[in-house]
């Protein structure tokens, strides 16, 4: 199917009503009429409903013969249909046989046993579905427990740097690179004009994604004890991290804890969308090297605005960009060691293997040595990548491709 340009998704951030166009609609675009229900999950602020209204202006433009039924449960006109006999009895009244019926549901977990009605829905072949849920009560891992289908995942996640560039209208990506730094990709923040704002909407977000999307849905016990771990995490990101490692270090504080519930807690992080876990593999044994992962943060902001001197370790910052950016473009992404020494992300889409390496700077002999050293001693004919604040057009050096980080994030290859 062709891309579609005219309805792809807009969003009004800023009081000026600045509009700038994102890309998840075409992968909506890209599955209908297939098995799958499609499924979008979210951090908070990320505006999966906008997507949905996006998707509905697309299927009224372009499909003839179309019958919509879109139901918004945060919307108080559905209060009445919240169960699963009356959401059935609902969509069924609003059936046409005689057209192709889309089925759109935002929210769909404040409706009671929603599952069983889905399953249904599925099993008779009549709709092709769409749904929206809320981290706060369901996660990804849930989807293979609840439904007896099989869903297609689209993450939304905050803004890329195209698309901080394309909202700021900037011109020069050496200067939208800074300010990206300093204010990344949490959109709903750019409305306030000072810092002390931004920091203060930053800081809510994450007050609701821990205290609402994490304590009251898991019922945590020792909130102060989530609050250490996630500080902990922020701190660590683009490092090795093991539960027993945060164990040791957060027990002279908590007792009695152990390593389960770290895990657990940790977990918990991980289905909200504030982390994403990124695996040590072993690429020769294909296997996965147990309890050595990193964890990356969705949006860098967090750090800044909780916890964090945004002027000491830069390259950490450099490195979540990417990590988040490569989960952007739909890569699996893995760390690895070789010859005891790490490789960054060793990046993954269907037959394409990208090995990349990230620093900040890298005009010392010794860094440049230390961060080429293991991309070099990989003998295989995959891509090569040294991502870093080169200012520079790529170049290569042997067979590494030298890439500026403010270019490669501003660019549109996949």
């Amino acid at each position: 199917m062709k891309k579609y340009t005219k309805y792809n998704l807009y969003i009004k951030y800023n009081k000026n009503m600045t509009l700038i166009q994102r890309s998840y609609l075409q992968k909506l675009i890209n599955v209908i009429g297939t098995s799958d229900v499609k499924v979008i999950t979210w951090v908070r602020r990320s505006w999966k409903s906008e997507l949905l209204i996006a998707f509905r202006k697309y299927i009224e433009s372009t499909i003839g013969d179309y019958n919509i039924i879109d139901i918004n449960f945060s919307d108080y006109q559905f209060k009445s249909i919240r169960n699963a006999d009356s959401l059935y009895q609902y969509v069924e009244s609003k059936y046409n046989p005689e057209k192709q019926n889309f089925l759109l549901i935002d929210e769909v977990q404040m409706c009671e046993w929603f599952e069983d009605v889905i399953n249904s829905f599925h099993n008779s072949k009549k709709y092709d579905i769409y749904l929206t849920w809320s981290n706060a009560f369901l996660s990804s891992s849930d989807l293979a427990t609840l439904f007896i289908w099989r869903s297609f995942e689209i993450s939304i996640f905050p803004f890329s740097f195209q698309e901080f560039i394309k909202y700021f209208r900037y011109e020069d990506t050496d200067l939208a690179f800074w300010e990206y730094i300093d204010k990344w990709g949490m959109a709903w923040s750019y409305q306030y004009e000072s810092a002390d704002e931004k920091n203060d909407y930053i800081k809510w977000i994450y007050e609701t994604l821990i205290r609402r999307d994490i304590i009251d849905k898991y019922h945590i016990k020792y909130w102060e004890l989530l609050d250490n771990i996630t500080k902990y995490l922020m701190d660590n990101i683009s490092n090795i991290t093991t539960v027993r490692k945060i164990t040791n270090e957060l027990k002279s504080k908590w007792t009695p804890i152990n390593h389960k519930t770290i895990s657990a807690y940790i977990q918990y992080l991980c289905n909200a969308f504030i982390f994403y876990k990124v695996k040590r593999y072993d690429i020769h044994w294909k296997k996965y090297l147990s309890m050595q992962d990193k964890y990356y943060l969705v949006d860098h902001k967090f750090k800044y605005a909780i916890n964090w001197n945004k002027d000491r370790d830069i390259w950490r910052v450099y490195e979540n960009i990417v990590a988040i950016e490569l989960l952007r473009r739909w890569y699996e992404i893995y760390v690895w060691v070789l010859y005891n020494k790490e490789i960054d992300f060793v990046a993954m889409k269907r037959d394409e293997v990208l090995y990349i390496q990230v620093s900040d700077n890298i005009s010392n002999e010794k860094t440049f040595e230390r961060e080429t050293t293991p991309l070099l001693q990989i003998r295989d004919a995959y891509p090569k990548i040294l991502i870093s604040r080169t200012r520079q057009t790529t170049y290569q050096y042997q067979w590494i491709h030298i890439v500026d980080i403010a270019q490669r994030l501003s660019d549109n290859k996949q």
